[in-house]
């Protein structure tokens, strides 16, 4: 027969567990129930500073100066005398015609000219032997009248005879093609052989571009260049390279447009950029800046600039110790930071990091 201490030990020994196994539950009903450490989270606190008024725009590039080069008389290409997509400097001998017919056509107007002196020579001299005459009344007064209306008209013979080999001598010079301006030059439209003809699309022989400064022209919105307006010359207008860094500094705008295109709301605007070495070559799409001025703005981070529905926002630290969305207005991008010109106040801090897992009302804490 068992003895009843027995009995009891193995009731205490339950009893002991049980209650130790409800105070460990507890225990983690109570750690489950307690909230989680606030989100440590870097900040920026926002204050009022001047900025530049940026505006950005894609542009497309263009030479400061293109040039059609034609032929101006019709024959026979015989020499091209420039390599192909190399710079020219103006004034350099591009094309040469066959000169032949119009050495020709100077020597025959040279000749024509020297016969119409000859003839004026002999008017001249009929007019003063027939004077005496009409005076001792040896022959009518009309015969001397008409050797001095003969003379006359060599005289002005003369002259069109002149304006002949001006002409014949100014289409030979235009047999030699030369460079009009300094750039880069094109493809030969012709080769030596052809036939060019003056006046028609053939006598079109190459292109020149002077890159040298070089044109940018884009476009601004009507309110971003209302921020322009006034102060064209006095604007600076930066290159921006693919990584969001200056590529070039110091252009100028030179053309501002007097309309806004009416299907787009836009303004054509044009700026030149110093290019020695042809670093950009027309065609070419390129970023642009415009900076007008300043402006009294906040600045944020652009990876802190958060896109909602219905408006841009950042993230903030409440007062409550909690993630607080607020909608902000953005005016422009300088390098890696996004001008803020309303939804701050100061003071505010702008949560910047760890954003993928704050949401509005997550517990957070600015570092230290």
């Amino acid at each position: 027969m068992t003895s009843p201490t027995f009995q009891r030990i193995p009731l205490a020994l339950c009893a002991m567990l049980l209650v130790a196994s409800c105070g460990k539950g507890d225990g983690q009903a109570k750690a489950a129930a307690a909230p989680p450490p606030p989100l440590q989270v870097a900040t920026l606190r926002m204050a009022q500073q001047k900025v530049p008024v940026s505006l950005e725009a894609v542009g497309q590039a263009e030479g400061s100066r293109e040039v059609e080069v034609r032929a101006r008389v019709s024959g026979i290409l015989e020499k091209r005398l420039y390599e192909e997509g190399a710079p020219v400097a103006a004034n350099a001998l591009l094309f040469e015609i066959d000169a032949a017919p119009y050495r020709l056509a100077v020597e025959q107007a040279r000749a024509a000219l020297q016969q119409e002196r000859v003839r004026k020579e002999l008017a001249e001299t009929e007019a003063r032997r027939l004077a005496p005459l009409a005076q001792d009344r040896a022959i009518p007064q009309r015969e001397v009248d008409q050797a001095i209306a003969t003379a006359r008209q060599a005289t002005a013979a003369i002259a069109a005879a002149e304006a002949r080999l001006k002409e014949a001598e100014l289409n030979l010079s235009y047999t030699t093609i030369r460079a009009p301006i300094g750039g880069i030059s094109g493809r030969a439209l012709k080769s030596e052989g052809s036939l060019v003809t003056a006046n028609t699309e053939s006598s079109l022989l190459t292109t020149l571009t002077q890159v040298d400064p070089l044109w940018v022209r884009f476009s601004l919105a009507q309110a971003d260049y209302a921020a322009v307006r006034g102060n064209e010359r006095g604007a600076r207008v930066q290159l921006m390279a693919a990584d969001g860094s200056v590529a070039a500094d110091g252009g100028k705008l030179n053309f501002a447009g007097s309309t806004v295109d009416a299907r787009l709301g836009t303004v054509q605007m044009r700026a030149a950029f110093a290019n020695s070495g042809g670093k950009w070559l027309p065609g070419q799409y390129l970023k642009v800046r415009v900076l007008a001025g300043e402006q009294v703005a906040m600045k944020v981070p652009q990876a802190a600039l958060l896109q909602g529905e219905q408006s841009r926002f950042v993230m903030t630290v409440g007062p409550e110790g909690k993630a607080v969305a607020k909608p902000v207005q953005t005016s422009s991008f300088i390098g890696p930071d996004a001008v803020i010109t309303g939804g701050l106040a100061e003071g505010d801090l702008v949560i910047v990091d760890n954003l993928v897992k704050v949401r509005a009302g997550t517990p957070v804490q600015a570092k230290k």
